[in-house]
């Protein structure tokens, strides 16, 4: 039987990954977070003190880049070159590092058979910018998950804050907005809503109530498509 996979897209700060981790756990499903993955990559390249803009340094560094992820104790880890950096990844430093690398079409080739050969072997929940529409255009469910900017940058600064790490709430907005323009506006698979994907706008809501309202459009769908 061919596993089921189910597409969480949409911007930066909706929930995307704690939603989708949540119900994966909820449902005995691998939890992918491509979001990581570019993460992953932006940090190296931060790391090696070059510009993830820069596409030259950045393809350069790829052959020799070994990006995985591991499921430890049912909890996804980030490793690049057998190193944990799962805690190391998420600055808002590096976060606009993998907006930037993410705009690299040698670098979406780089992860995307990685992506694709996970849903391939498991039961999944992906989740990312591209993925209803690129990564998994077949995927059983699609969801694009958004919220006002202002209430994902405060969700985002809360995050940040609790982590010890020191930013303002306004620094985190404009970040934000910039991140949101580049993967609008990137030529190679921009964020946006896939055609067959339900849309779902999280502003104001708790973090329950978001995933209730998206574990019941996930069974609903699932049995819509077996026919039950």
């Amino acid at each position: 039987m061919k596993p089921i996979s189910i597409a969480i897209d949409g911007p930066s700060g909706a929930g995307k990954s704690s939603i989708a981790k949540h119900l994966a756990k909820e449902m005995g499903f691998i939890y992918v977070d491509t979001g990581a993955l570019y993460r992953a990559v932006g940090y190296e390249v931060l790391r090696q003190g070059g510009e993830p803009s820069d596409s030259d340094f950045v393809e350069k560094l790829l052959p020799g880049l070994k990006v995985e992820l591991k499921h430890i104790n049912g909890n996804q880890r980030v490793f690049v070159n057998d190193e944990d950096v799962s805690d190391l990844i998420r600055t808002p430093e590096v976060s606009m590092a993998a907006s930037a690398v993410s705009a690299i079409p040698a670098v979406r080739r780089f992860l995307f058979d990685l992506q694709r050969e996970t849903a391939r072997k498991n039961n999944c929940i992906m989740d990312g910018r591209d993925i209803g529409t690129v990564v998994l255009p077949d995927a059983d469910v699609k969801i694009f998950l958004t919220a006002t900017v202002e209430d994902r940058a405060n969700r985002r600064f809360l995050e940040l804050q609790q982590k010890g790490i020191e930013t303002t709430y306004e620094e985190v907005l404009e970040d934000m907005k910039k991140r949101d323009f580049d993967d609008s506006n990137r030529k190679t698979a921009p964020l946006r809503k896939a055609d067959d994907a339900v849309e779902v706008d999280t502003t104001g809501n708790t973090f329950e109530q978001s995933v209730e309202i998206l574990s019941r459009l996930i069974n609903d769908k699932l049995k819509e498509r077996s026919g039950s």
